[in-house]
């Protein structure tokens, strides 16, 4: 009897194990889908000129063979990854019992115990979930790829597909954004720091910490030394030899927030299979030099709207201690390079700073916006008698930009903005989308707010309303009263104001444009009908709610930059719609077309109304409220602000190109501050990308239509005096 039940015991654990074990092993992949991995090369996406932008695919990085992989950085990650990784089997018992160790003694997880080969299994098929099922699943593959794969074979993988941090996937996209070059190119000291940054990529960046960076970078040396794969002298040599860093990490996200917009619409048309594994080729309508400018632009831009705002104050505090470690690690730096610095010294006129390992001086006249100050209250103090004492002292994090990198390397004070902003650019005959810039930067935020963000245009809206008026008869010269005015509806009155608060009488529709006059333009939507108006902004090609009040005039709407953008290449396009296009076509794995979308134009204005209201949109920028978008060449555009300064808006045109630039903070209860209009906020931000993109083009004015009335605007020849406001 007992032995019955010591049978019938033993095999119930069988069976409760062997229960246990199919649970946890069934969704055990092929070591076959590593090759499956690493053959689909997905979906790669070209600019207009040919450039490869990005790819979509389920291995992320740049795939290289481990031959082309210098010795130094192999050894250095086996020496601080996994020292026995040439000996064990997948598991490492030593190492484990090491770990567990050290671990006892500190009497906390200190130390880990996972082989490269069993990181590889997790990076590659698993979660990073840590659960007992999950480790043994980890520990079962890592014995399962020993068995089917070579060393050799498992390291290639693992430094193709390892993650060093700010976007790097693999040691080739690692050294070519910390270090500008490939990774056949790096030196052993570069080499060991890249190796340092896998166990903890954002604590050992040396963009974000020099002195853990290099810490780290001793530490992966003397693993190496201890492992014999280099010398004492090889170690010390190696641990006193200057880093440059690269720059480039800032420009690796420039194409981002198009890409994704790219990838949307793809998933629109294909699954995601094709997409991922198909080995697709998408050509798309992006401008490489239009979209790196208008990040610059927006940036730049964004930056200057935040220091008028105020100095938040710095952006943390270290100790001074004497540590040469930093001195070690320099960033290359370029004029204008914008990086993380810390006050050694300060006196009332000029502060020491160090910045990427490089000693600066700050002078009071570069840091001379900060002397009005914005406490986290929203309450703001202005110094009269402003010292750099008053908001530096050492020890102080702040942002610098190297202002001068030549014998003496001098700063200015920078602050990250803590406002949003969008650019749209699309070559107006055609719809091409030149550049998408969604917002201040894709690391901070992916949310593309050139197409998804839903804001209040404001007067950007208003050529709209005087385009409708045009087609029912009226002409730039015809006069409208700016007089005061109320509208009752049910128990409430609105009374529709200025943005000076003053009343201008009788004046022409030009100039009502041209100064944005809100009442002057609320008359004449009520004239003209809003029905009238709504058809219009409709078939220009706005898709959104449009609300059927008067208060459309005064763009009480919601759009997109994106949105309004198309709508205004309208008028730049002599009257024809076209839709935004940012593909142009995709080929299969065969080289054969399988999307294709061609410019589509649709006349729904004639091309006298078009022109007539290009004429009016130009006196914006000659004598308006646009005249900081005035870039040297004909230009037509028009300002915008909603209520309370919350958005700020310019749109406007040449011939070869219309753009849209919305500024304002994603809260939408948030202003950006009296005086923050779109004149201001946005305008130079579009005229600095203007400027830059059209540089080397030939400067074209629009041209009259063919068929366009006799009738000439005597007044066009000098610009009209301003009214006294």
């Amino acid at each position: 009897m007992r032995i019955k039940v010591i049978i019938i015991t033993v095999l119930i654990i069988i069976a409760f194990m062997a229960g246990a074990g199919f649970a946890i092993f069934r969704d055990i992949p092929s070591i076959k889908d590593f090759e499956r991995i690493k053959t689909p090369e997905g979906t790669k996406v070209y600019a207009e000129d040919g450039t490869l932008i990005g790819e979509f695919k389920i291995q992320k990085g740049i795939y290289i063979p481990i031959k082309q992989i210098p010795k130094h950085l192999i050894n250095a990650v086996v020496a601080v990854e996994d020292s026995r990784f040439w000996k064990h089997k997948g598991i490492d018992y030593i190492g484990i019992g090491r770990a567990l160790v050290t671990d006892i003694f500190h009497m906390k997880l200190k130390e880990g115990g996972s082989t490269i080969t069993q990181q590889l299994a997790k990076i590659m098929f698993l979660t990073p979930e840590k659960t007992l099922s999950r480790k043994v699943k980890e520990a079962y593959l890592a014995m399962k790829i020993e068995r089917e794969l070579s060393k050799e074979k498992i390291l290639e993988l693992y430094l193709n597909n390892v993650y060093f941090g700010h976007g790097a996937y693999g040691v080739e996209m690692a050294s070519r954004i910390y270090f500008g070059k490939p990774v056949n190119q790096i030196t052993l000291p570069e080499a060991a720091l890249l190796a340092g940054l896998i166990r903890a990529p954002n604590a050992y960046s040396p963009y974000n910490d020099l002195v853990r960076a290099k810490q780290r970078q001793e530490i992966v040396l003397e693993r190496m030394e201890k492992e014999e794969f280099i010398s004492p002298q090889e170690r010390k040599r190696a641990s006193n030899q200057s880093i440059h860093l690269s720059s480039l990490r800032i420009s690796t996200e420039n194409y981002n927030y198009f890409l994704e917009y790219v990838r949307k619409q793809l998933e629109e048309n294909f699954d995601i299979e094709k997409i991922y594994k198909g080995n697709l080729r998408v050509y798309t309508t992006l401008d490489p030099h239009a979209q790196i400018s208008a990040q610059r632009a927006l940036q730049e831009g964004l930056r200057e709207v935040d220091k008028r705002m105020g100095w938040r104050g710095s952006l943390g505090k270290v100790s001074l201690k004497e540590d040469t470690a930093e001195e070690k690690v320099a960033f290359t730096p370029s004029q204008g390079d914008i990086a993380r610095g810390t006050v050694i010294s300060v006196n009332p006129h000029q502060a020491v700073i160090k910045a990427r390992g490089i000693k600066g001086k700050l002078n009071l006249q570069d840091a001379q916006w900060a002397s009005k100050i914005l406490d986290p209250s929203g309450k703001i103090k202005i110094l009269k008698s402003f010292k750099l004492t008053d908001i530096l002292s050492p020890g102080d994090i702040v942002m610098v930009r190297f202002k001068s990198v030549g014998k003496e390397i001098l700063f200015s004070l920078e602050q990250e903005p803590e406002i949003e902003g969008a650019l749209a650019a699309l070559d107006p005959q055609t719809g091409y989308i030149k550049a998408m810039v969604g917002g201040y930067s894709f690391q901070r935020g992916e949310f593309n707010r050139a197409v998804y963000a839903k804001r209040q245009p404001g007067s950007s809206f208003k050529p709209f309303v005087y385009a409708a008026a045009i087609e029912k008869g009226f002409s730039p010269e015809d006069t409208i009263l700016d007089e005061p005015i109320s509208y009752r509806t049910g128990l409430k009155e609105w009374s529709p104001s200025n943005y000076d608060g003053e009343f201008w009488g009788e004046i022409t529709l030009r100039r009502a444009l041209a100064f944005s006059r809100n009442v002057p333009t609320v008359r004449l939507a009520e004239t003209v009908g809003i029905d009238s108006i709504i058809n219009l902004a409709k078939k220009a090609g706005i898709t959104s709610e449009i609300p059927a009040d008067l208060s459309l005039a005064l763009g009480s709407l919601s759009l997109s930059p994106l949105e309004l953008t198309s709508a205004f290449a309208v008028f730049a396009n002599g009257g024809k719609k076209i839709k935004p296009i940012a593909i142009k076509y995709v080929t299969d794995n065969t080289g054969k077309i399988i999307l294709q979308n061609e410019p589509q134009p649709e006349e729904v204005l004639s091309p006298e109304v078009a022109y007539t209201i290009t004429e009016m949109l130009k006196d914006v920028v000659a004598y308006g409220t646009g005249t900081r978008a005035n870039i040297g060449r004909p230009v037509a555009g028009k300002t915008g602000t909603s209520n309370e300064f919350r958005d700020a808006w310019f749109v406007g045109y040449t011939p070869q190109l219309v753009a849209g630039v919305w500024v304002g903070y994603d809260d939408m209860r948030k202003s950006l501050g009296h005086g923050e209009a779109g004149g201001r906020a946005s305008a130079p931000i579009w005229a600095q990308f203007m400027k830059e993109v059209l540089s080397s083009r030939e400067i074209q004015d629009f041209q009259r239509p063919e068929q366009e009335s006799p009738k000439e605007s005597a007044q066009k020849d000098t610009p009209p005096i301003m009214p006294k406001q």
